[in-house]
């Protein structure tokens, strides 16, 4: 039961000492302001600076507009000054030794952001001020703004920015109010983490500005924000596909020339970085400094269109035709002979193991044919119908010399297979009569073996282009995908 009582009296006690405080307060705020002026500044000497000190707390990074260089910021600004003239004795007022009263009835510093890049020119919020016996002031007031910020795109996006949030006066000089740091950097314990920007610090530095209109000085801190872009979803959504595309170009000269879609696909790639592009150039500023991935994206591009270029002039050599001339020396020994072989260009039925001598024999042997039917001769090493009637009407002749006794020549008849007499006229008279027939065989024959070895001779021609423009291919295939393996790397190089 006492207990309890002892609880109740106590509560009372307390309630009574909060009256006497709110009765106290309202006293004190009657007696400060009564006489007090908000448009001066609180000082008892004039010719004397009122320090002011600023310290700013980054909450958030809302917005990083690359395009329109601007940092839109959340911020609380604490700013700390002494008001000579509200002071009071805290023992004669109950011992209050603080009270909070609307920002709007104090003076107040003209504490301005220098670079704000915002159409709305309002100050910061009015919230209320601690005033403290002392005659300290200290107002705490959040505000969102938007500053100009250079933004430099060079290594987009891998780039770190520094943008400057400047706070001075906009009135009062360095002799009237002299602005200090509270501390040597920007408060970051309640920073909220952005998912696009990384924040490395934010440290603070005061300058003291003579400008040209006035020769008094004008001081301001700036606190420069480090920031560093997180490139994960750049390099998932812009550079990887760009990586992928690139390594298509160099296939194109791969695809079989009949194909027809050589030029088709290095115009599709063509398309498809294009539009890459565009999405990297409309979130970009429009500036001097072509960001990295552009410059990737422009290397790529340019070396696609060599590649066109070059799978058309390619695919013209490969449809060189009998009115072409034939392939140069050179270009047979250079092309076909060794470069073939370093890169494993050959023809169906052909490989490594196929000796040098077959190679050259097969292609050598269209070009004789050719020179011989060109001139209308009979090509070496041919043999034809009237020379082995020729031989048989030797042969008959030699078994035609037979002697008294039956022999032919001193030899046996049978051993030389020599027919009988009768036999013997009867074959002679055939073989006349079908000589005659020869000289017409033989032409019709002739002419349709010189039609051959020209068809032959054609198709040995065109299969030499072929093969000069398969190996070109393969050449600049190999050629180009060196070119984008070394793209690739130095982008990466120049990003670490």
């Amino acid at each position: 039961m006492k207990r309890s009582i002892f609880i109740l009296g106590f509560a009372v006690l307390c309630q009574v000492a909060s009256c006497a405080q709110g009765k106290y307060a309202q006293m004190l705020f009657h007696d400060l302001l009564e006489n007090y002026s908000n448009a001066l500044r609180p000082v008892e000497d004039t010719d004397k600076a009122l320090n002011v000190t600023l310290q700013i707390t980054l909450s958030q990074i809302k917005d990083m507009d690359e395009r329109n260089q601007i940092l839109t910021a959340y911020l609380w600004i604490r700013q700390t000054w002494y008001d000579a003239y509200l002071k009071w004795d805290k023992e004669a007022y109950d011992g209050l030794d603080a009270i909070r009263i609307p920002s709007n009835l104090v003076w107040r510093p003209d504490i301005v952001l220098y670079n704000k890049a915002d159409d709305d020119f309002s100050g910061p919020v009015d919230t209320n001020v601690v005033l403290r016996s002392n005659g300290e002031i200290t107002w705490d007031s959040p505000a969102i703004t938007k500053s100009s910020c250079v933004v430099d795109v060079s290594y987009f996006p891998f780039d770190d920015q520094q943008c400057n949030l400047t706070f001075g006066s906009w009135t009062y000089n360095g002799n009237q109010v002299d602005i200090t740091m509270g501390m040597d950097s920007g408060d970051l314990s309640d920073f909220v983490e952005n998912v696009e920007w990384e924040c490395h610090g934010m440290p603070a530095t005061r300058n003291v500005i003579m400008y040209g209109c006035c020769s008094d000085p004008y001081p301001d801190i700036t606190y420069t924000l480090l920031l560093k872009r997180r490139s994960s979803f750049y390099i998932f959504n812009l550079l990887i596909p760009c990586v992928m595309i690139s390594f298509l170009a160099p296939l194109g000269f791969y695809l079989p020339a009949d194909s027809g879609e050589k030029v088709s696909l290095g115009v599709t790639v063509l398309l498809a970085l294009t539009v890459f592009q565009l999405m990297v150039a409309e979130s970009m500023p429009p500036s001097e400094n072509v960001p990295l991935i552009g410059k990737y994206y422009i290397a790529t591009m340019t070396m696609i269109t060599a590649s066109t270029a070059l799978t058309i002039f390619i695919m013209n050599i490969h449809h060189c035709g009998a009115e072409a001339k034939p392939v140069p020396k050179w270009a047979k020994v250079v092309i076909i002979d060794y470069m073939s072989k370093i890169f494993f260009v050959y023809e169906v039925g052909e490989n490594c193991t196929t000796p040098q001598g077959e190679k050259s024999r097969d292609v050598r042997v269209p070009a004789e044919e050719q020179a011989a039917a060109g001139k209308g001769r009979k090509p070496p090493g041919r043999k034809t119908q009237s020379g082995t009637s020729r031989g048989c009407q030797s042969n008959y002749e030699r078994c035609a010399g037979e002697e008294p006794n039956g022999n032919v020549n001193g030899c046996p008849k049978e051993d030389l297979g020599c027919p009988g007499k009768a036999q013997a006229q009867a074959q002679a008279q055939a073989q006349a009569c079908a000589c005659g027939r020869h000289g017409t065989v033989v032409k019709n024959i002739e002419y349709i073996a010189n039609c051959f070895r020209e068809q032959r001779a054609t198709c040995a021609k065109g299969a030499e282009w072929k093969k000069v423009a398969k190996v070109m291919d393969r050449f600049f295939m190999w050629v180009f995908f060196i070119m984008v393996f070394l793209m690739s790397i130095l982008i990466i190089g120049k990003a670490t």
